[in-house]
């Protein structure tokens, strides 16, 4: 069994050997991702950047234990990802990786607060990082404590991604994985949960890796890694990260 809470601060928090993933559509084979060697750091901010089709997503299911490579290997620290069983990337994706979608994915019928809450019901391992009242904390860290108990239907489209980022955070995991988070936002909200993402990674020292087309977010980011034709083409830092407020797209 995977020791999760092995502190071991040497290692890149997720390292991604020569990694392929291939699918198959009767005759044609698609190679999503080829011969992809990538670290992902503790406690960075990385922007995954590429057109429809570089293998972004695929890139981001693999981090996330969604779906395993079809050649190569994925580390979680020093544990081999790629050799857990299916019961133990559940257990990874439930207690160590926050998701947040590009269309919030909220349950309809249950309100701001209900929403987090499942989330902590699920990892089944309550983490110390919010104290007692996780969700509570967590929808207030995102400046959401006057709207807990609103239904999504009433709530803006920067409100119910807030909602999406504190129920990735409530659990506390180590990893926030995020899919094109302001791609169905206008600029100015866009901006305001780019800027949220930005604080979270600087105060609770989160490793957040986002993916977009929209290059423009890159410059907020510490790393930036560009996809093309499921290769990584190109790895380069940012030594001095823009302030996500004078980024324009």
């Amino acid at each position: 069994m995977p020791n999760f809470t092995a502190d071991n601060r040497d290692a890149p928090l997720l390292r991604l050997e020569h990694v392929d993933r291939r699918f198959h559509a009767g005759d044609f084979v698609v190679e999503a991702l080829r011969d992809v060697t990538l670290d992902i750091r503790a406690g960075e901010f990385l922007v995954m950047v590429g057109p429809s089709g570089s293998g972004k997503t695929t890139m981001l299911n693999i981090l996330g234990g969604m779906d395993t490579p079809s050649g190569g290997r994925v580390w979680f620290r020093d544990q081999e990802l790629t050799a857990f069983t299916p019961s133990e990337l559940t257990r990874y994706r439930r207690q160590m990786v926050g998701f947040v979608f590009q269309f919030y994915n909220l349950i309809p019928n249950l309100t701001a607060r209900e929403n987090v809450m499942v989330a902590t019901e699920l990892s089944r391992q309550p983490r110390p990082a919010f104290g007692r009242c996780p969700v509570e904390a967590a929808l207030r860290l995102v400046g959401l404590e006057d709207r807990m108990d609103h239904f999504p239907s009433h709530l803006s489209g920067g409100e119910q991604q807030r909602v999406a980022i504190a129920r990735a955070l409530a659990k506390d995991p180590l990893l926030v994985l995020c899919d094109e988070p302001t791609g169905a936002l206008d600029y100015a909200t866009g901006i305001r949960i780019l800027r949220l993402l930005v604080d979270l990674k600087n105060q609770l020292g989160k490793s957040i890796v986002l993916i977009t087309h929209n290059g423009a977010i890159a410059p907020a980011a510490d790393r930036v890694v560009r996809l093309r034709s499921g290769q990584v083409v190109e790895v380069h830092g940012n030594p001095a990260p823009i302030p996500p407020e004078e980024i324009t797209w």
